[in-house]
């Protein structure tokens, strides 16, 4: 289980490595899922990017959604990462990403970290305009 809270770009092909370095053989499915920033429109004017910031303890919150995922789902692998700071429109917010040896359970174990995701409460979200 490998979860972070990091103010360093997410870059898809590190991400990848890390399930290469799983169990040869006994993967048959990885997943991963990235949230990009997008425009949002408010009172005429666009974000130019959304600012994250800690309230709380991410990573043992990252955590508690990572053990969920295993503990509900066969998986081999679970990565939950989250960006903070300010991050540009068409960057990577977040990424969830699982290995299985099967597709059904990291189809749905991926879909319930990302909407896990969404509901975090050690985060604060600001759009930002201009």
């Amino acid at each position: 289980m490998i979860v972070r809270f990091t103010e360093s770009s997410i870059e898809p092909k590190t991400i990848y490595d890390l399930f290469a370095e799983d169990e040869p053989g006994n993967v048959g499915s990885v997943l991963l899922h990235y949230a990009v920033v997008k425009v949002q429109k408010e009172g005429g004017r666009k974000t130019t990017g959304i600012a994250f910031a800690a309230k709380g303890d991410v990573e043992a919150e990252l955590k508690g959604i990572a053990r969920e995922m295993k503990q509900r789902w066969t998986l081999n692998e679970v990565v939950l990462l989250r960006r903070q700071g300010e991050v540009g429109v068409g960057e990577i917010i977040s990424l969830v990403a699982a290995s299985s040896p099967n597709s059904q359970d990291v189809f749905a174990a991926c879909q319930y970290g990302i909407a896990a995701l969404k509901k975090m409460t050690t985060i604060a979200k600001e759009e930002i305009y201009f």
